[in-house]
């Protein structure tokens, strides 16, 4: 931890900054026992704890103190975008998302009452727009912008300040290039891909997209013809598998290994068609019964392999359907990993209410995300002569498994945070323990283990086999 946070000290200007930086990443790695609160990161107790100095220490640095959260956040990425393991490349997308948390009253920045999706309602809270470079193997988080409602403005949405999440979404997407991340297509839900005006924006600079529709979205035409997009699979020939018609097969590998087939088309709607500056592509399980659960109805510029290239679209490679079945399927990644930014890492716990504080938690929990594949990809030297009882190992097998160690194996993100676990925890707890019960000097074995540990040598923490 202390190699991945000098990587950022020259962008803090004071000490006591860089050691916030590491308590900060510290309290958020931490095993989850109670909210990611300011008490909580610096382990003291809950209310009564507030005025300990460790933790207005904390409240000072991520209020107060002067540091730039965008240079933070550039650096991470330059970090990213440098490391092979986890540079992007061309076959990877950019999702655009929004993520929505309850907050209550009204004082705190950017809430106000609007859609939650991970709710599914209207409630009060605070919506953040996203953005996530993935490929089938890694996913980071890119950036994040707290998007502030309407009512923050004197003239509502009228208001000069005033910006809509597709605004804020175009933005982002051009600071993901400023940055230097590459990708095959910009892929992103229904919310976002019923808008003419963003995939403009995408198309004007260059970029690829894949983005939902809803199966309901109507589209004016003459009597009979078909006016939502699921009317234009309706459309599409289908006898059977054996006589799939207009659908062709289209194989989708998951990350555990499994395919399954599924059936796509490109069909007609409107002005949008085969041979169009923008396909509907339609893939789905079933053609027959268009199940709502897995049935995808996208919008796409990448061309087909065999249709005009002079268009604009022409500065973008062709992609056949499993192409475009296989870019929208990596934007479930994007779920995944706020479950565990969420769940594991805190990014909704912050109980400050400024718009500066906010944005610096968010782009701290994405230091601590990023960390974990930092871990993963260059984990602790195994080379220092310590005493290394028969339970201290770097490289701790899951529970049961006799794993050969995390850089020989697919990379997964919950198993990184797992293993800086297994440093992290007996560091933290034993630390606590000792110096809860005395203020005396550990005793020789104890000092070796937490040398061991803080050296990044993991614990085994689960029942042997």
């Amino acid at each position: 931890m202390e190699d991945y946070a000098a990587c950022f000290d020259e962008l803090f200007s004071r000490l006591a900054q860089r050691r916030g930086f590491r308590e900060y990443l510290t309290g958020l790695l931490a095993p989850r026992d109670r909210n990611k609160t300011l008490t909580g990161l610096a382990g003291s107790e809950p209310v009564v704890g507030a005025q300990h100095a460790a933790v207005q220490r904390l409240q000072y640095f991520l209020s107060q103190s002067t540091w730039d959260a965008d240079e933070i956040n550039q650096r991470r990425l330059e970090l990213l975008v440098n490391d092979p393991a986890t540079a992007p490349h061309t076959r990877g997308v950019i999702a655009i998302d929004d993520s929505g948390d309850r907050k209550d009253g009204s004082a705190t920045a950017h809430v106000g009452r609007q859609w939650l999706g991970r709710y599914g309602k209207t409630d009060n809270g605070i919506v953040t727009v996203t953005t996530v470079w993935a490929d089938e193997r890694v996913y980071y988080p890119l950036h994040a912008e707290a998007y502030t409602p309407a009512s923050h403005f004197p003239r509502k949405q009228a208001d000069p300040g005033f910006r809509t999440k597709l605004q804020i979404a175009a933005d982002l997407i051009a600071a993901a290039q400023a940055a230097g991340v590459m990708c095959r297509a910009v892929v992103a839900d229904s919310f976002y891909g019923e808008h003419d005006d963003l995939r403009g924006v995408l198309r004007q600079s260059g970029l690829g997209f894949v983005m939902a529709l809803k199966p309901s979205r109507g589209t004016w035409q003459y009597g009979a013809e078909a006016y939502t997009p699921r009317d234009a699979a309706r459309a599409v020939p289908w006898a059977g598998p054996d006589d799939p018609g207009g659908w062709h097969p289209v194989t989708r590998t998951f990350r555990d290994g499994h395919t399954e087939t599924w059936w796509a088309t490109d069909a007609s709607l409107g002005w949008w068609g085969p041979d169009g500056h923008t396909r509907l592509v339609i893939a789905t399980t079933d053609p027959e019964s268009l199940p709502d659960k897995a049935t995808w109805y996208l919008a796409t510029n990448l061309p087909r392999p065999s249709g005009p290239h002079d268009t604009p679209n022409a500065v973008h490679e062709p992609a056949d359907l499993t192409e475009v079945a296989r870019l929208y399927g990596i934007r479930h990644w994007i779920e995944q990993s706020y479950k565990q930014v969420k769940d594991e890492l805190g990014w909704a716990d912050f109980q400050v209410r400024s718009a500066t504080a906010i944005r610096r938690h968010q782009t701290l929990v994405n230091c601590a995300f990023s960390f974990c594949w930092d871990t993963w990809f260059d984990p602790p030297s195994t080379s220092d002569n310590i005493a290394t009882p028969r339970n201290l190992s770097p490289t701790a097998p899951e529970r049961g498994g006799t794993d050969p160690g995390p850089t020989t194996e697919q990379p997964s993100w919950p198993k990184a945070l797992r293993a800086v676990r297994a440093w992290l925890t007996p560091w933290l707890l034993l630390h606590r323990c000792w110096t809860a019960w005395t203020d005396r000097p550990p005793p020789r074995e104890l000092q070796q283990l937490l040398n061991a540990v803080g050296r990044g040598h993991a614990l085994n923490l689960y029942l042997p086999p």
